[in-house]
């Protein structure tokens, strides 16, 4: 009765109305639209659902407060920051909780994600006061060359929602550090992690105009306009491949600054000479974090033909000793996935790959009864010509690849469109580097399985997106630069 209550009381703690400029507000048209507890199918409240007038509202807040936030002296952006990380880890249990009942992962993972995000705010408080120049001098001596670097401007913040508090602070942190005002959009099924952020940044002091948060159901009807009308200056987005393009093609009228974090199609390469514990650990990490729903899930394991049929037991007994249940109870690994949609999608990749000859080792039917759930699943023998080797899977589904030469697993694992993370698990360091650099992706994860990291610089090649979050190159992608050309000094 006390879990139950608890969780009441953390879905009642959160102002479900929008956040505009540093208040909050009704919709200007007065709807909201129900948030879901993916585990039961139950609706756990209603959040405000913003529209084009809010976006303008946004907007306008972010246009006004952009000069004066951006003469904010670089130590008080990053003081705010500092506060904000704080603010948050006193807070994991809550918002740990408030994750897990909108987006489904077990608590440990939630508290997990709480603090890979907070880690964010913590990064770029200390990015904020690095932000460099320089000076030089003319190759003929005539003159000095000045170089600085300036806030992009107002910007538009797109999140998704497997990681809602992760992807959020990973694009408010830079931008807050850079001097940008921003407008954040938070996917439809997971708001309330967001909107509880706002709250954080406000009492660590953000002031007021630099952030909004606009929930909505229509979310090409509120970015559209905004993106068209020429006073947003940069859109970083974190989602589909599909809509990223459609951004890009809308950025493209004003010609914005974009940064694009999308699909992914994670090869998992298992050579004969690996050590098979590491690489079943690996293939853990990369294939159940976040219940598979991740862009840098392995969906496609490659795995040497001499080593193949024991690693696909042992993954298999791993797999199937994981516990499937709602993510507030004691001991579960597993949660549901996010919706009745994303559930058959996974069913329909697991059905064709068995149709074209793959073997079910463990799982392979959808859990009866309420929520969303998919059981861990390892296929093995799974026919490269498989959906499953095309489409990025968001789901707990391992299938297993064999291969026989380096060649081979090269050819299969760059034919794609995708280039977000690669793994590779070797022990000859030769072709750990030889593998690792003919890998066409923008991260290779090198004998583990997980690459994500605050101070390493994220994101892909090819379909898989453009620009890098993280690192110390993250708060360039919210920085313009200026040259300033100086004379008569030779």
């Amino acid at each position: 009765m006390s879990e139950a209550i608890d969780e009441a009381k953390v879905v009642e703690q959160v102002d479900k109305r929008l956040f505009i400029g540093g208040h909050r507000r009704d919709a200007a048209a007065g709807g909201t639209f129900k948030v879901e507890d993916p585990s039961t199918g139950s609706v756990l409240c209603e959040v405000a659902d913003a529209g084009r007038e809010d976006g303008f509202a946004a907007l306008d807040a972010a246009v006004a407060a952009q000069s004066s936030w951006a003469a904010t002296a670089p130590r008080e952006r990053g003081e705010v920051l500092r506060r904000a990380y704080e603010l948050m880890m006193l807070r994991q249990e809550e918002l740990a909780l408030l994750m897990t009942l909108e987006m489904g992962k077990p608590l440990p993972e939630a508290r997990g994600e709480v603090g890979y995000a907070a880690e964010f705010f913590r990064w770029f408080a200390e990015e904020a006061v690095r932000i460099s120049g320089g000076f030089s001098t003319s190759p003929d001596g005539k003159a000095r060359f000045m170089v600085m670097r300036q806030p992009v401007g107002p910007c538009m913040l797109i999140t998704p929602w497997n990681f809602p508090l992760a992807m959020g602070t990973r694009k408010i942190g830079p931008a807050v550090a850079a001097g940008c005002t921003m407008l954040v959009k938070p996917a439809q099924q997971t708001p309330l992690s967001m909107l509880a952020l706002a709250d954080v940044l406000r009492e660590a002091g953000l002031p007021e105009g630099v952030l909004s948060v606009l929930p909505t159901t229509d979310p090409g009807g509120l970015t559209e306009p905004l993106l068209r009308d020429g006073r947003i200056r940069k859109v970083s987005f974190t989602g589909s491949t599909a809509v990223g393009r459609r951004l890009l093609e809308q950025s493209a009228e004003q010609v914005l600054r974009t940064s694009m974090e999308l699909g992914g199609n994670a090869p998992f390469l298992v050579f004969d000479d690996a050590d098979l514990d590491a690489a079943v650990e690996g293939a853990m990490q990369a294939k159940m974090r976040n219940i598979g729903e991740a862009c840098t899930a392995a969906n496609r394991i490659y795995v040497q033909s001499g080593v193949a049929e024991e690693f696909s037991a042992r993954l298999s007994e791993r797999m199937g000793a994981l516990r499937l249940g709602r993510g507030t109870e004691d001991g579960v690994q597993v949660g549901p996935l996010i919706d009745a949609k994303a559930r058959e999608k996974v069913q329909g990749l697991v059905d064709d790959a068995v149709q074209r000859g793959a073997r079910v080792l463990v799982g392979g039917s959808a859990a009866e009864g309420p929520g969303y759930f998919y059981p861990p699943t390892v296929l093995a023998g799974v026919a490269q010509e498989s959906r499953l080797s095309d489409t990025e899977i968001f789901g707990p589904v391992a299938p297993v690849i064999p291969f026989d030469t380096e060649e081979e697993a090269l050819e299969a694992a760059n034919a794609t469109e995708y280039g977000l993370v690669s793994y590779l698990f070797t022990q000859d360091v030769t072709r750990a580097f030889r593998v690792a650099e003919a890998l066409e992706t923008g991260m290779v994860g090198l004998n583990q399985g997980i690459v994500s990291n605050p101070a390493a610089p994220f994101g892909g090649v090819k379909h898989s997106g453009l620009g890098r979050e993280g690192g110390t190159v993250g708060i360039e992608e919210f920085l313009e630069i200026k040259y300033v050309g100086i004379g008569g000094l030779g």
